[in-house]
C-alpha cells in the first residue's frame, strides 16, 4: 500500500477521518453556526448540495459536536422511508423501544409524548435529522409538517434538520409543499469548493496522513480540480488512486501527467 511507501502513519482521503481533522471552508463554519442556532432554537433548517460535496460529512461534525447533555440527536437516511417507520425509528432512538407494534397514529402519538416529556422536563432538546431527503415519497414530505404542530402550531416540539441533494430545492419549490416550504426556518445549500479551498483540502488531508510536503505538484492540483470541480467525494478518489499509482510508479511527487492517467485509466467510465 502506499502508506508505507510514503511513510504515512494514517491513511488520506478516507471517510472515517474524525472530524477535528476535517478541512473547513468558511462555508463549512457558516453551516455550523447554523445548525447549531437551529438546534438551539427548535428550528427548522433543510441543507442541500450537489452528489458528493460533503452533507452527511458536514451533518457527522455537527452531531459530534453536540453537548450529550442538551441535546438528543436522532439520525435517519432512508430512501424508503414511511411516516409509521420514521416513528418507531424516532421512539427506538429516544425511548428504546424496539419496533413498537404501534399503528401509524399511535406511533406519532407516542412519539409526541417522548418529545413533550423530554421537553418539558428539561432534559434535552431532541434533533431529528433525516438524511437522503431527495428521495423522500409524497407521502412523507407532507408529514414533515405535521411533525412542526404544537400547542396548537405554537411551538416546534424538536429541531428538525433535512438533507438531501438539489433535487429537494427543486421538488420543495413546486406549489403543493407550499405549507411546508412557509415553516422552514433556514435554508442551506452547500457549493463546492473553488481551486484554493480545494488545494488547502488536500494538504490538510495530507498534514492528517503525517505528510507535511507538497506530494501533489501544483500541475496535479489543478488537474483534479479540473476533474472532480470541487466536489470533496471526487477529490478524494482521484487523490487516492494517484497515490497508489505513485507507489506503484516509485515517485515520490505527482504529477500531472500521473493524474490523467489516473483519471483516464480509473474514473473515465
Amino acid at each position: 500500500m502506499f502508506e508505507s511507501y510514503f511513510n504515512l502513519p494514517r491513511t488520506p482521503f478516507e471517510r472515517d477521518i474524525p472530524t477535528e481533522s476535517l478541512y473547513q471552508t468558511p462555508c463549512f463554519e457558516e453551516l455550523m453556526g447554523l445548525l447549531n442556532t437551529t438546534a438551539r432554537n427548535r428550528k427548522f433548517c433543510v441543507i442541500t448540495g450537489d452528489v458528493g460535496v460533503g452533507k452527511t460529512t458536514a451533518i457527522r461534525s455537527f452531531v459530534s459536536s453536540l453537548n450529550r447533555q442538551s441535546f438528543r440527536a436522532v439520525y435517519i437516511s432512508d430512501s424508503a422511508l414511511t411516516p409509521r417507520v420514521f416513528y418507531w425509528e424516532v421512539l427506538k432512538e429516544l425511548a428504546g423501544l424496539e419496533r413498537p407494534s404501534f399503528y401509524r397514529n399511535d406511533a406519532k402519538r407516542k412519539m409526541m409524548d417522548v418529545l413533550t416529556t423530554l421537553l418539558e422536563e428539561g432534559k434535552q432538546i431532541p434533533i431529528i435529522i433525516i438524511d437522503e431527503a431527495h428521495l423522500l415519497s409524497h407521502e412523507m414530505l407532507e408529514e414533515t409538517r405535521f411533525l412542526l404542530n404544537y400547542k396548537m402550531d405554537s411551538q416546534n416540539p424538536m429541531s428538525l434538520i433535512v438533507v438531501g441533494q438539489s433535487d429537494l430545492r427543486a421538488k420543495l419549490s413546486k406549489e403543493i409543499f407550499e405549507p411546508i416550504t412557509q415553516r422552514i426556518d433556514f435554508r442551506f445549500k452547500i457549493p463546492a469548493m473553488d481551486l484554493s479551498q480545494t488545494t488547502e483540502y488536500i494538504s490538510r488531508h495530507m498534514s492528517y496522513a503525517g505528510e507535511t510536503r507538497q506530494i501533489f505538484s501544483n500541475g496535479a492540483i489543478q488537474k483534479i480540480f479540473s476533474y472532480a470541480n470541487g466536489i470533496p467525494r471526487k477529490i478524494n478518489k482521484v487523490c487516492y488512486l494517484s497515490l497508489m499509482a505513485a507507489a506503484q510508479r516509485q515517485t515520490r511527487i505527482i504529477e500531472d501527467t500521473l493524474v490523467t492517467y489516473v483519471i483516464d485509466q480509473e474514473l473515465s467510465w
